[in-house]
């Protein structure tokens, strides 16, 4: 399992458990699963996609970084404001 953080500038998205966690990377979407390679990486807009044991989640984003290391997924992101 892999421990995912979503912030944004407002708050706290989301944070707890997950079984992956799918992101727009700017060279191209990339799928993060258990005991991935750390890497930090910057996002373009896009979809960010994870899955808990409750189902999957999609988060739309205009961009942000993501961080992986031991298990931890930590991701910042910016939305469109309404």
């Amino acid at each position: 399992m892999l421990t995912l953080t979503i912030i944004s500038p407002e708050k706290t998205l989301f944070q707890g458990q997950v079984e992956l966690v799918k992101v727009p990377g700017v060279m191209g979407e990339f799928e993060i699963l258990n005991n991935h390679a750390p890497i930090i990486s910057a996002l373009q807009r896009g979809t960010v996609e994870y899955a808990t044991s409750e189902g999957r989640t999609m988060i739309e984003v205009i961009g942000g970084f993501v961080e992986v290391l031991k298990n931890e997924v930590s991701l910042c992101i910016e939305q469109d404001t309404p």
